[in-house]
Order: structure tokens, then C-alpha cells, then sequence
């Protein structure tokens, strides 16, 4: 279940795949990680840390390093990845998904099969895209959410990202299905509200799965709970500082 099999060595390093859960953020998963492993091991401290932050909403893969091993998270997090999801045409909401109420409706009678192929299209290769004002991107050292939960709108500059493949289902119209694999910065909350506009309406993420970082498959991941469960099974091999 993780790039070692059992037992894991936590303070040489561990790589451990994780399963979000919803409404779980990135930081409740390692902070409930580390109180286990710290439980088990009996030490006081032990670094613990995540590579590429998943919104509460989303689910699906999240990469877990421990000990020295904390030194590879930048390397996982400039890793493409893989999503899957849908967006709801027809309405925004100011976080961009359904962490908030919609703030405006959008007519959709006008979107046609050939303009949803049209819009994309667009949304493939290079792009400049910007960020959503709920990030945890900081300006000026504050974090994006922290000053648009306060009502702030402060200017960002666009990103460079790359859309290596982005394809749609309209089905089930005004939702939109979709599956993309994308380059490290690219917002998908940002993918979708840019979608609405380009089609003349409005759209937010209402379902987000992230299957793979790089080589790394959700379907190799650890459900939280089974890894918890795990770890407070295991016996006490570790030398304890």
C-alpha cells in the first residue's frame, strides 16, 4: 500500500498513499497521521508532511512523507496529476466549488454540444490561469482565503500551467463530467469557473477525485481509517528516542 512494505521505518522514511477523506483538509490528515505514529513509536515528535494540498471537498490521492523522507515532497508535488470530477454549468459561487453558496446564475439554453467541444479545446496545452481568491496562495504573507473571507478582493497575477489532456461528458447536462491530467500550479476549481465563461455562463466544482501524482495511483492508496487501524496494530520495533 505504500512505496515500502511493512513494517515501516517512520523516522528513516516512509511513503504512505492516502485516500482523503471528504471534508478532511490536506493538514487534518497529517496532523491525525503524526498523533498516531508519534502514539505508536512513543516519541514526542516526528516530521510528517503532505504533497499537493487537496481542497476539504475533494478526495482521493494524497501522498504522506515521514522522517528524512519529508525531503521528497517537493519532487512528488512537481509531479503531473490526475483528475476526475464534474463542474455545474449555470451558476458560480465565490470559492469557485461548493464550499459556498452560488452568488450568481447563468443562462445555459444556449449551450450547444459543438460550443461545449469549442470551449474544450481551449483548455488544452499551455494557459495562463489565475488562481482562485479561496487559495492558500499568500500575497504579501497572507494567505488568499484569509482576506476574501474578510470580503477583500486582492489582484494576483496569472500562472503558467499545462493541460496535458482534458476531455468532458455533458450526459448529464448542465453537469459536466470531466477527466484531465494537468502540470504541477493548476487549480481545477480555476479549470472549471473558466470553463463557464468561455461557454458564456457560469460553472463551479461540485466533485473533485485526484487518481495519480506522477507514478502513484489512488487505487494503491490507504483508506485513513484502515491506515490508522494499521499503524496502532503494529508491534513496537522501532528503537523509541
Amino acid at each position: 500500500m505504500s512505496e515500502f512494505s511493512p513494517p515501516y521505518d517512520f523516522k528513516a522514511g516512509a511513503v504512505l498513499l492516502v485516500n482523503k477523506p471528504l471534508t478532511w483538509t490536506s493538514f487534518d490528515v497529517v496532523n491525525k497521521l503524526r498523533y498516531t505514529i508519534k502514539k505508536h513509536l512513543d516519541v514526542k515528535k516526528i516530521k510528517v508532511g503532505h504533497a499537493g494540498t487537496l481542497d476539504p471537498l475533494a478526495t482521493g490521492l494524497l501522498i504522506i512523507c515521514t522522517g528524512k523522507f519529508t525531503k521528497r515532497l517537493e519532487s512528488f508535488q512537481a509531479q503531473k496529476k490526475e483528475y476526475t470530477g464534474s463542474f455545474l454549468l449555470g451558476k458560480t459561487t465565490p470559492s469557485f466549488d461548493a464550499e459556498q453558496e452560488p452568488d450568481a446564475t447563468y443562462p445555459t439554453e444556449h449551450i450547444t454540444p459543438e460550443l461545449l467541444e469549442t470551449a474544450r479545446q481551449k483548455f488544452e496545452g499551455d494557459l495562463e490561469q489565475y488562481p482562485p481568491q479561496f487559495s492558500a496562495i499568500k500575497v504579501d504573507g497572507v494567505p488568499l482565503y484569509k482576506t476574501a473571507r474578510r470580503g477583500e478582493k486582492i489582484e494576483v497575477k496569472p500562472r503558467p500551467v499545462h493541460i496535458f489532456k482534458f476531455d468532458i461528458d455533458s450526459t448529464n447536462f448542465p453537469t459536466i463530467d470531466f477527466y484531465t491530467d494537468v502540470s504541477k500550479g493548476t487549480y481545477i476549481r480555476s479549470l472549471a469557473h473558466d470553463f463557464g465563461k468561455a461557454v458564456d455562463s457560469g460553472a463551479y466544482l461540485t466533485k473533485l477525485v485526484r487518481k495519480s501524482i506522477g507514478e502513484y495511483q489512488l487505487k494503491d492508496a490507504w483508506e485513513l481509517e484502515d491506515l490508522l487501524e494499521h499503524i496502532n496494530n503494529l508491534d513496537s520495533i522501532y528503537t523509541k528516542e
